[in-house]
């Protein structure tokens, strides 16, 4: 429930606005802040801050002094008085103090660290005069909210998009994760329309309800309501229905149905009575309007990132705030912000997730949890004695979400987690439903976890794609291996994965690039999970030797030439250790080995290797690749004649076949060959002949089959060419 921002609890009512100045009293003023000690009070221009009262007593005891250094222990005794406390808890109220003055930002500095003896206020402070101080009388707006002890980061547009909505509609409804930061959001919007309601603004902890049956009591208990009936409910609106305020009804995915029934009746019974909920799922009420909240954003990693450019992230403003609260001189640098960065994707840019990452740096550094964050549930438990036992760990987090789920979501949920990088929904029906399900039910267990938001939905594609988060999915991985369906359930991904990419390289010669790109690129992630399981010790290398093969397009495309070398000598080397073996994807490795390589030998060898075996099952399409592979090889090795023969070969058995494009490449090839064997009439009769018959179309799978363009290489060595001819 506490995202971004940690809250205390506060009496109540609460007066929100300040009381007149007592005759005489004089103000400290600093900056756009006003400090009234007398009356407890902190003011940015006329508009009250809301500081704890420790960080406010330390605040005075040091604007009092300003210009001096105060001792560490004269802090803790006047924040602290007759108590013993440890140091740490003065550095945390400090690093409090400094986000509610926005120290550090604009170039503003109020309170400056004094190592080894105390703080500092460095900022010029001036003393008003009485009647410069006089504000307006008190105004008591009666509110349950509770104090934010630190700042909300990142959150503004959602904050003031729910504050403009809650003006037109009646029931307004935070949806998301666990530790996306929903209550911070809505405490946010709650307390900026304190002054809207004129019975206040209320704030209804759901969370602590074990029996659905105790939420109208629970409301009525915070209102201050007697309701002494058997159905509290009808009691409960009877008593709002001359009430002019909102209602704040946190945490309501574990009642959600009570949550529901007594938001229905307010909307239908109570006129002037609104409700602003957080959930993980919508109520589901009509009338209700959804917001459903996202992650902090974070930039694409780079390894030239600077620390500027990072800086404007919420999710790494979030990270750096929550490091310098322990650890004081650390800072974002150049050299530090592609990996802070990549801390805060691996969270997926939850603020409950940065929250608990951000300590560990005292201990890891950041080179260390970047690194520990592959396996990111242990590390990612709170510090604060004070955290709910359902937000102490990620773990706790997701698993108070999965624990509301039934039997069948349960698992259709931990299935989920096989997949890496999302998945499709005909992919979720192969793999992560029993044959017996339907393609229907499929449909309607991932919507109902979208809407309980432990499936995130992205439908700005074509097709829709859906993906758990990386803290979601390592709690679902955890279940896969505790229920002992996780091999049963890896196989079946890898076998879907292997036909999947066995149709995609028969659709590659039929289909557009950029298209065929966006149905099978997304689906790199998915690859290399199915191939670091099949050649586990526990995988099954037959599948991993058909998938590598039918992978082949997908690396070449996506131009990860190293991958594919890689993988296909993996899959080569499973070949050779025995079983039994299959020529035809022998020959496909060693044609992706050949084309994937930078090394002369190894390209030679593999290619070779490719024509033997095409030739021995009369493969004509592996036979051309394995000739323009040679071709390639021996031209770029200065051996012009030895290239010219296979040249030649590829052009004559191109000719026989019906593919037109195979025969331009032919022309192509010899004109190449033969303009640096300085034969520069011929080569200029076959180049033109391969440009006068190119179509844009045409090229397409050059890379992928031949290693070139032929478009290009006819156009620059055709120019220069005649450039030679015409001297």
């Amino acid at each position: 429930m506490r995202r971004n921002c940690c809250w205390t609890s506060w009496a109540l009512p609460i007066t929100t606005e300040p009381s007149a100045t007592a005759d005489g009293e004089h103000t400290f003023a600093f900056g756009p802040f006003r400090l009234l000690a007398a009356q407890r009070l902190l003011l940015e221009g006329d508009t009250p801050v809301r500081l704890g009262s420790r960080a406010f007593d330390i605040l005075a005891a040091l604007v009092e002094r300003s210009g001096e250094v105060v001792a560490k222990e004269e802090l803790i005794a006047r924040a602290w008085p007759q108590t013993f406390v440890e140091e740490a808890n003065l550095k945390m109220q400090v690093s409090a103090l400094r986000r509610a003055l926005g120290d550090g930002q604009g170039g503003h500095r109020y309170v400056a660290t004094v190592p080894g003896r105390g703080y500092n206020f460095v900022a010029p402070v001036h003393h008003d005069e009485p009647a410069r101080a006089a504000l307006r009388p008190a105004v008591a707006l009666a509110h349950n909210l509770p104090l934010a002890a630190t700042r909300m980061i990142g959150r503004e547009e959602a904050v003031a998009a729910l504050v403009s909505r809650l003006s037109r509609q009646r029931l307004v409804t935070v949806v998301g994760p666990g530790g996306i930061g929903k209550t911070t959001v809505a405490l946010a919007v709650a307390e900026r329309m304190i002054a809207d309601y004129e019975h206040g603004v209320w704030l209804v902890d759901l969370a602590p309800l074990g029996d659905p049956r105790l939420v109208p009591s629970a409301v009525a208990t915070v209102l201050g309501l007697e309701v002494r009936t058997e159905n509290p409910l009808p009691g409960l609106v009877a008593g709002l229905r001359d009430k002019r305020m909102l209602l704040l009804l946190d945490n309501c995915e574990h009642v959600i149905d009570a949550a529901a029934s007594l938001a229905a009746a307010v909307l239908t019974g109570v006129p002037r009575v609104n409700i602003l909920a957080t959930s993980r799922e919508p109520l589901g009420v009509a009338g209700e309007r959804s917001h459903r909240l996202g992650p902090l954003g974070s930039p694409p990693t780079s390894s030239g990132l600077t620390a500027a450019e990072a800086a404007v992230s919420p999710a790494v403003q979030l990270f750096v705030e929550r490091v310098t609260a322990i650890v004081e001189d650390f800072a974002l640098t150049d050299a530090n912000a592609p990996l802070i960065v990549e801390i805060c994707q691996k969270l997926d840019g939850l603020p409950l997730a940065i929250e608990f990452a951000a300590p560990r740096v005292e201990v890891l550094g950041v080179e260390g949890l970047a690194a520990g964050l592959d396996h990111s549930l242990p590390l990612l438990t709170a510090r604060r004695r004070t955290t709910l036992p359902r937000h102490r760990t990620m773990r706790a987090v997701v698993e108070w979400s999965y624990g509301l789920l039934s039997e069948a979501e349960q698992r259709f949920f931990r299935a989920l987690g096989i997949f890496a990088g999302g998945f499709t929904v005909e992919a979720a029906a192969v793999v992560a439903i029993d044959t017996a399900d339907t393609p229907c039910e499929v449909i309607d267990l991932l919507a109902d976890l979208v809407a309980k938001s432990l499936v995130v939905a992205d439908v700005s594609g074509a097709k829709p794609r859906f993906r758990l988060l990386d803290t979601t999915r390592a709690y679902a991985i955890e279940q896969l291996d505790t229920s002992g369906e996780r091999e049963r359930l890896a196989r079946r991904h890898a076998e879907y994965y292997r036909d999947l990419f066995e149709r995609a390289e028969a659709d590659a010669r039929a289909r557009p690039t950029d298209d065929w790109l966006a149905d099978y690129g997304p689906e790199i992630d998915n690859l290399r999970a199915a191939l670091d399981w099949v050649f586990s010790t526990s995988g099954d290398r037959s599948i991993g030797v058909a998938l590598t093969a039918a992978a082949f397009p997908l690396w070449m495309r996506l131009s990860l030439l190293e991958e594919c070398r890689s993988r296909a000598k993996q899959a080569l080397g499973a070949l050779g250790a025995g079983g039994s073996r299959n020529p035809r994807e022998e020959m496909r490795l060693h044609a992706a080995l050949g084309a994937s390589t930078s090394e002369a030998s190894e390209m030679s060898a593999a290619f070779a290797k490719t024509l033997d075996i095409a030739e021995s099952l009369g493969d004509r399409e592996y036979q051309l690749r394995a000739l323009s592979g040679l071709q390639y090889y021996h031209t770029w090795s200065g051996r012009y004649r030895t290239a010219l023969s296979f040249a030649e070969r590829f052009h004559d058995l191109a000719i026989r076949g019906s593919d037109r494009y195979d025969r331009l490449f032919g022309e192509r090839t010899l004109g190449v060959t033969k303009h640096h064997l300085g034969e520069l009439v011929s080569a200029r009769h076959h180049l033109e002949q391969a440009l006068d018959n190119y179509s844009a179309a045409d090229h397409r799978l050059d890379f992928i089959r031949f290693r070139s363009d032929s478009r290009a290489g006819s156009l620059v060595t055709g120019a220069f060419g005649s450039g030679v001819a015409r001297r």
